[in-house]
């Protein structure tokens, strides 16, 4: 079975820094593109960032360009986001996400994620 388990999120004040991570296990990792997305209360999905494969392309959703760093290591199977000079609307739970086909390269509504991990900034 596909299992993805995100972890990092804390309690953070403006300006801060984390890091979150996903370990994934059940599939063939790198061949998927991976996508982290979030959803703040009472607000439906955001798609924040996804990966390539192979790692070598990267797309980032405006409000946190600049800011947001994903990465993936694909001997290791993990899916990492590193997010600096977080807001109080970065609050929200963050989720990796895989797409339905190895062929999808981006997030979609089917995509398959984990259980989340809350990154509150206050």
């Amino acid at each position: 079975d596909v299992q993805l388990v995100e972890s990092g999120g804390d309690l953070v004040q403006p300006g801060g820094s984390l890091r979150l991570s996903c370990a994934t296990s059940g599939f063939t990792f790198s061949d998927y593109a991976m996508s982290w997305v979030r959803q703040a209360p009472g607000k439906d999905i955001e798609w924040i960032s996804t990966i390539s494969k192979d790692a070598r392309s990267t797309g980032y959703a405006r409000s946190v360009k600049g800011r947001f760093t994903i990465s993936r290591d694909n001997a290791k199977m993990t899916l990492s986001l590193q997010l600096n000079s977080l807001k109080t609307e970065d609050t929200a739970i963050y989720y990796c996400a895989k797409p339905p086909s190895r062929f999808t390269e981006g997030y979609v509504p089917a995509s398959v994620r984990g259980r989340g991990t809350q990154v509150t900034v206050s």
